[in-house]
């Protein structure tokens, strides 16, 4: 019996976390991210310890089996395809699509992936930048780097975010901000590492630096 909807989403959670804390996931950082309380997070903890999903060591954190992490990519994988089909064809902004797709990658059917990969065009990134998964689980990897990184006088293009959240992708948006935008970077405001950018033909911008840290963006030669 295949793992249900909730320990899929555990499991999406905890590889997710594992990126950034890769010697072990902290049972408080998967209750954050999935706004659960302690003992309802170390009660499925368990569960899936049980049908060697995960590795739980005290003091050290949870990692993903080998069987985990390969049913934490198929739901990615899914999630994020979902998402580029509902901007591409459906026309969904991009801070539209997080919570459909939440709903999407959880049909179970290999043969309905395979051909919306197909359909597609087998993509390699999704509307927020995010790598998708191949079929064997494979990602691209991607060596990019954030806004805040680019000195005053170069370009870059936006490939990608680091915050999901709605409230950022709308700000973006109403700021004409949006993946595959050309910027560049007018002047560095040293005391606040405040920016200030011209995207494409809009007037220029100043953004903070906790919003250009969380833009994704590869170097315009």
């Amino acid at each position: 019996m295949g793992p249900s909807k909730t320990e899929e989403d555990y499991l999406k959670a905890i590889y997710k976390l594992s990126k950034v804390q890769p010697k072990g996931v902290a049972t408080k950082s998967i209750g954050d991210l999935l706004n659960l309380k302690p003992p309802t997070v170390s009660d499925m903890l368990r569960k899936l310890g049980d049908k060697k999903f995960i590795k739980y060591a005290k003091y050290k954190g949870v990692t993903l089996t080998n069987e985990g992490e390969r049913i934490a990519l198929k739901i990615i994988r899914k999630h994020r395809l979902w998402e580029t089909f509902l901007v591409d064809h459906f026309k969904f902004k991009w801070d539209e699509v997080h919570d459909i797709a939440e709903q999407l990658e959880h049909i179970d059917s290999a043969r309905l992936v395979e051909r919306l990969d197909e359909f597609l065009g087998f993509p390699k990134f999704d509307p927020h930048g995010d790598p998708i998964p191949d079929k064997d689980g494979v990602i691209v990897p991607r060596h990019d780097i954030t806004l805040d990184q680019i000195k005053k006088g170069q370009k870059a293009v936006l490939v990608g975010v680091k915050d999901h959240s709605t409230e950022f992708l709308k700000y973006l948006e109403s700021i004409s901000l949006t993946l595959d935008t050309e910027v560049k970077v007018i002047n560095v405001i040293n005391y606040d590492k405040s920016i200030v950018v011209k995207a494409g033909n809009h007037s220029e911008r100043n953004l903070s630096f906790q919003v250009s840290k969380n833009i994704i963006v590869q170097r315009n030669q």
